[in-house]
């Protein structure tokens, strides 16, 4: 359709509307003002041959919300994607990408964010980090928001930036704590509670996050419902993976030392530590630097946790099971280790925390590769 406008000045303009139906109801509606009626018949023309083609229609329908909208609908469960990574996606929202419609985002100008994140004085690894965020909204925004996107936008353009030198993948962190460093650390925390009774017992914390090999988060997020004494086992809900996050709920094995700590704690919340990340996150950076322990990441303990169980002689199933890695091969960085036994055997502070278990007990579990796993645990696993 194209209808003819006279001005005042007695010119005439010429607009074209393309309007498509369904079920006697307008799905679609686009008009276009011109001078001249053969352009607007011309564009009028290329219009309807554009929507004419397979999954036209359904492009030009599609919600067409800017970056800046697909943040706060990604954000919008802080608890499903973590602190930190709804942090670093909000702080995009400062950047020009952020008010670009998502279905106009190219490669490029994903690479030019990187170059404005880059001369803010961030690291390369720092910047990947940013786009590999960012790549988890573009990778569900047609199907979970209706966004007309190339889920694959971000990745191309982190391979150009990788190339241009402003991305970097994080190298792999293999700080360890020393006993002695453990010690200290143990030592201060529990003095610290010791005068302030009401202050996290970020000693109990920091044992179980390295005895079970628990991220932060997921230490954080246990609950006694899903802790399963008898099996020795307890679910990790929403554990930490590249596809999915939200209700990936694992069951992962606890050594025996990270359940004999848990069993001496008291049952005062439906969580078995209800304390907030950024709390322990706070308490665990001060200390480090009032210690004088240099380099140190509450991440760490669980690098410490895996480490320990190689070092014991598990092979690469069994920790596993433990640190709730599903490909293999990401445990493959310790396959430097070798059988040197348990750093932590005899720890003086794993027994001041939980008295040891009585000879015989069901925490008992085989340390040697090539014990037999008890008949409970080969069942449970083979389900």
């Amino acid at each position: 359709m194209i209808r003819k406008h006279v001005k005042a000045d007695g010119s005439a303009s010429y607009t074209a509307q393309v309007r498509i139906k369904r079920g006697g109801k307008t799905v679609f509606s686009e008009s276009k003002t011109f001078e001249r009626e053969s352009v607007a018949k011309g564009w009028l023309a290329r219009r309807r041959h554009e929507l004419d083609q397979p999954g036209a229609l359904e492009r030009a329908t599609a919600p067409n919300g800017t970056l800046s909208d697909a943040i706060d609908l990604y954000t919008g469960d802080v608890t499903a994607i973590g602190r930190t990574k709804a942090q670093v996606l909000r702080s995009l929202k400062d950047f020009p990408i952020a008010e670009m419609a998502m279905s106009e985002i190219r490669a490029h100008h994903v690479v030019e964010l990187a170059r404005q994140l880059s001369g803010d004085n961030r690291k390369p690894q720092t910047v990947q980090n940013y786009l590999s965020h960012l790549g988890g909204i573009f990778s569900i925004a047609r199907s979970a928001y209706g966004y007309d996107v190339d889920a694959d936008t971000v990745n191309s353009a982190i391979e150009t930036t990788r190339r241009l030198g402003l991305t970097r993948k994080s190298a792999k962190r293999d700080r360890r704590p020393s006993a002695d460093e453990m010690d200290r650390i143990m030592e201060h925390f529990a003095g610290i509670q010791h005068r302030r009774p009401a202050s996290n017992p970020m000693h109990i914390i920091c044992a179980i996050a390295m005895f079970s090999t628990r991220r932060q988060e997921e230490l954080l997020k246990m609950r006694w419902d899903d802790l399963d004494v008898k099996h020795s086992r307890i679910l990790v809900r929403d554990m930490k993976h590249p596809g999915a996050k939200v209700g990936n709920h694992t069951w992962c094995d606890l050594p025996p030392e990270a359940l004999r700590i848990i069993e001496t704690l008291p049952k005062t919340d439906a969580r078995i530590l209800p304390y907030s990340t950024d709390a322990v996150s706070a308490a665990f950076t001060r200390a480090c630097a009032f210690l004088e322990i240099q380099d140190m990441h509450f991440h760490d303990l669980r690098h410490e946790g895996v480490s320990r169980l190689f070092e014991m002689g598990w092979n690469i199933p069994r920790v596993a099971g433990v640190s709730g890695h599903r490909s293999w091969q990401s445990l493959q960085r310790y396959s430097h280790l070798r059988q040197t036994g348990d750093k932590w055997s005899g720890w003086d502070w794993l027994d001041r925390l939980a008295p040891p278990p009585a000879p015989g007990s069901d925490h008992d579990v085989p340390t040697d590769e090539g014990d037999e796993l008890p008949p409970k645990t080969r069942k449970r696993r083979s389900g």
